[in-house]
């Protein structure tokens, strides 16, 4: 099992893939096998209500009522550990943050460039990697 701050952006990408083999619905399915444990804060659950219900993206009630419970269940709510540095996106300060807080965990982004070089802030590609190593 992973410890993982899941960004916003694999959220959306994952609930919008026509790609049932795309690294973010497998980031997702991972999350629900329980072979990643999300990491969260309120702030980011409130950011994925957010982003989730804008009306562009016609994510269904149901379907993100239901992932913020699964989350809310089966995550880790941890509090934020300070990080001075400047980021490009001062939304994603609470991800970085909250990643930051546990030494073991990861953040999981299709946004890189938005983070400081850091081995623990990977895109869905290199999370599943991670994940594949850890079974062997």
């Amino acid at each position: 099992m992973v410890y993982a701050v899941i960004d916003t952006n694999v959220m959306v990408s994952a609930l919008l893939a026509r790609n049932a083999n795309s690294a973010t619905v497998k980031i997702v399915e991972c999350m629900a096998q329980g072979k990643i444990t999300p990491l969260y804060h309120e702030e980011i659950l409130t950011e994925y209500e957010e982003v989730l219900s804008r009306e562009k993206f016609h994510i269904d009630v149901s379907v993100r009522k239901a992932l913020l419970e699964y989350i809310r269940k089966n995550g880790v709510v941890t509090e934020r550990a300070e990080y001075e540095g400047e980021l490009i996106d001062p939304d994603d300060r609470v991800f970085y943050e909250v990643a930051l807080s546990d030494e073991d965990s990861f953040l999981v982004t299709g946004n890189l460039k938005h983070f400081p070089h850091d081995v623990r802030v990977v895109t869905p590609a290199q999370m599943l990697l991670i994940l594949e190593e850890q079974e062997v």
